[in-house]
């Protein structure tokens, strides 16, 4: 059974994210952002850091500075962030599943993984930092998450 894994880096990137999407245009303290989404302090700079540095973050110095997303939320998917903050959406060993090589009757364990990874995408992408923050997720997303199974 495949057991999907987020590093707490990610899932800290996403909330702060979302932090800074409920905030909008409003240039947003690390500190503020760390408090509201209960993230330790440093560990929240460092990745809206490394937000900034992939372009999903802007950030300002100064009384008035603080941080805010660097483009609109309807256009920044799921997907978007994880990339920046942990590489490609699916890994076996560090590599990508297309450079994963196997024989004998593992062969078709590659197609397995890449298929999983087109499936993980197709989610990731099509939900947006807008849709989390209003709770409003794709049809396809929504009706995933319905099914009783999906919750064991």
């Amino acid at each position: 059974m495949f057991a999907m894994r987020l590093s707490a880096r990610v899932d800290y990137a996403l909330r702060a994210c979302l932090a800074l999407t409920e905030a909008g245009d409003v240039w947003t303290s690390a500190e503020r952002v760390a408090t509201a989404q209960q993230i330790p302090a440093k560990f929240c700079e460092s990745i809206l850091l490394q937000l900034r540095r992939g372009g999903i973050v802007e950030s300002r110095r100064g009384p008035d500075g603080g941080h805010r997303l660097a483009g609109d939320p309807h256009g920044i998917s799921l997907a978007d962030v994880i990339r920046v903050v942990d590489g490609p959406l699916v890994g076996v060993r560090g590599q990508r599943p297309e450079h994963v090589d196997y024989t004998g009757a593992a062969a078709t364990l590659q197609d397995v993984w890449i298929a999983l990874r087109a499936n993980e995408r197709k989610i990731l992408e099509s939900v947006s930092l807008h849709d989390v923050a209003t709770s409003n997720l794709p049809e396809g997303v929504a009706r995933l998450t319905a099914d009783p199974s999906a919750w064991t």
